[in-house]
């Protein structure tokens, strides 16, 4: 079973990826680190906690990263996300905050990756400050991780971004570390917006959930993205951004890559956090970095919502 450090910053489509993770019963999720990113970082450490608790997995541990990006002041979702981050869907849920110190989430990022050499994915769907930090502190890293799996970006569907015309959140949250991780030498894949706009949940899927465990999470938690998507875009919707980086990893077959040179854009104010890709290879440069080109959307949406219909 796939060793695997999920990194989160724990909105609405993060809860539903964790869920779908860990309900799959596909991954051995070594722990859940933490970054602020849709909402501040106390809240997606408590978001992540209450998640958890939810699926009946408080045995994983979760260990809280940075703060906010590198250089720039952080930016919130919350007319996304809500102002807890997750819909206000738990609400009534209560948690105990340890008094156990675990760990910066850098670090553990560092020790996971050395004991488990060549056996350990990141799956990383926030911003990419944590492991821009672990790769300052150990760069040989790159050489003990198999494979990193990012939510960001936006590639080939320009113009189309959700933060800037050419941005996407996660990648314009932190550019700076969004840099440092793409010129590390890492074996990355990118999740990109050209292919998660592709999986939207619709409120037909959510009721073929009715009766189940996670109806009503789902249901609650995904009101105000689902508002928003129909106010902005004309759909009642929630793309399913995060739980696709989780079904790549389980699946590769969802998704058809191609490998190319990117760069991240860190000066513009126009587009900030733009991922460039060098289709024609007019830079000389060596592939760094697995494009989505096509995803497999309704076979996709079909078993993230039979995997949570199926959850006891």
């Amino acid at each position: 079973m796939k060793k695997v450090i999920l990194d989160v910053d724990t909105g609405v489509d993060d809860a539903l990826a964790i869920i779908y993770g860990l309900e799959s019963k596909k991954m051995d999720v070594l722990g859940i680190t933490t970054v602020s990113g849709n909402v501040p970082l106390r809240m997606t450490t408590r978001n992540t906690k209450k998640v958890l608790t939810l699926i009946g997995r408080e045995d994983i541990g979760v260990y809280a990263g940075a703060e906010g990006p590198l250089i720039r002041e952080a930016e919130y979702e919350y007319n996304i996300h809500g102002t807890d981050g997750i819909g206000n869907a738990l609400d009534g849920m209560e948690i105990e905050d340890s008094d156990h110190e675990t760990p910066f989430a850098p670090d553990f990022i560092v020790e996971q990756a050395e004991k488990y050499k060549g056996d350990l994915t990141l799956i990383m769907v926030g911003p990419l400050t944590n492991l821009a930090l672990a790769l300052r502190k150990e760069p040989r890293i790159k050489d003990w991780v198999n494979d990193v799996i990012i939510m960001g970006g936006v590639v080939s569907e320009m113009g189309k971004g959700n933060k800037l015309p050419n941005s996407e959140f996660n990648i314009f949250a932190d550019a700076e570390s969004a840099a440092i991780v793409l010129h590390s030498g890492l074996e990355i894949t990118l999740v990109s917006l050209d292919v998660t706009l592709q999986t939207y949940m619709k409120l037909e899927h959510i009721e073929q959930l009715k009766g189940t465990k996670y109806y009503n999470f789902t249901l609650d938690s995904t009101k105000v993205f689902r508002n928003f998507s129909e106010m902005r875009y004309g759909t009642d919707g929630c793309a399913l951004h995060d739980p696709l980086t989780i079904g790549y990893s389980l699946d590769p077959t969802y998704i058809e890559t191609k490998k190319y040179y990117v760069d991240v854009e860190t000066d513009s104010k126009l587009s900030y956090g733009q991922t460039i890709c060098d289709f024609r290879n007019l830079w000389d440069c060596e592939p760094n970095v697995n494009i989505c080109v096509n995803v497999d959307a309704e076979r996709f949406i079909h078993d993230f919502i039979e995997t949570l219909k199926m959850a006891k």
